[in-house]
């Protein structure tokens, strides 16, 4: 008899993860002899890196730039798998009353990140290399997460933040912020990563695990009434969950992406977050 194995997974608490959490709830984890223990991680891939590093967790779900920088300049984890092949849109949001109508406002002005390493700190210097502006002149605000890059904006600590544009959405007809453009990942945006020692112990669990999920989020796709769930689950209306949707793509088949991460990895060097050096026999210190 298989000896049930206990990991503790972290991911955003955004629609992104419905095929984590239905396939947690319909069981389809321990029918394996796999116990998930899911965690909401608010501050997004920031506190996930820091969770894999302390060991509150084992398994995370999270934003490729930002674990590819982290493993690279040293955390001990892996990446088994691309989890959403199709890039993030990040909506630039910035406070619902100030006079800032185009991104070449924002030069110079303090941006709200949850914490240093997460995709909100690593896409504003995406964005200000789109621009032009020189890198080394932007100015961040740590925040924490959503509420606190809201809370930022509100109180005229920060004067940007940038965040899923869908998961914000409510927030903006609420007149909390306002989304005045959005910048695009050139990757594919979410993969699924897990601490070393356990990848060694744990390889053909995780792989199942991997193989779970991508076959549960095939069948949400496919689902004629995953706009109504997603809607009532993540409180965002049918035409932007439908817009979503079209949008995005899960890894189904557990393809590998390797030119994806060379495409990362050369965007995070030009814009200066890793050295060259630091990259060297990358496929080995990520896979």
């Amino acid at each position: 008899m298989k000896i049930m194995i206990g990991l503790k997974i972290g991911g955003v608490p955004e629609h992104f993860n419905l095929p984590w959490r239905m396939a947690i709830e319909e069981g389809k984890f321990r029918k394996q002899g796999i116990q998930l223990h899911w965690s909401d991680m608010g501050g997004g891939t920031g506190q996930m890196i820091r969770g894999l590093k302390n060991k509150t967790l084992d398994v995370a779900v999270l934003l490729t730039e930002g674990i590819t920088k982290a493993i690279l300049q040293g955390l001990d984890a892996k990446i088994i798998q691309v989890y959403v092949t199709t890039p993030l849109r990040w909506g630039i949001h910035v406070p619902f009353n100030s006079d800032i109508e185009k991104v070449d406002q924002l030069e110079g002005k303090i941006f709200a990140i949850s914490r240093e390493g997460s995709g909100s700190h690593l896409m504003s210097f995406v964005k200000a290399n789109q621009e032009g502006w020189d890198p080394k002149g932007l100015k961040f605000n740590v925040v924490g997460d959503l509420y606190g890059g809201l809370w930022a904006l509100d109180n005229n600590k920060a004067q940007a933040f940038l965040w899923e544009k869908y998961t914000t959405h409510p927030f903006a007809e609420q007149k909390k912020c306002r989304c005045i453009d959005e910048v695009v990942t050139p990757w594919p945006c979410f993969v699924i990563a897990v601490r070393t020692e356990l990848y060694e112990k744990h390889k053909d669990d995780l792989g199942l695990m991997c193989s779970i999920v991508n076959e549960k989020a095939s069948d949400l796709k496919k689902n004629d009434n995953i706009i109504d769930l997603i809607s009532w689950r993540y409180n965002l209306r049918h035409g932007q969950v439908e817009n979503w949707l079209n949008e995005t793509a899960w890894n189904y088949s557990g393809i590998k992406y390797p030119l994806a991460f060379e495409k990362t990895i050369s965007n995070l060097i030009k814009l200066g977050l890793i050295k060259d050096y630091e990259s060297k026999n990358w496929r080995s210190k990520l896979f």
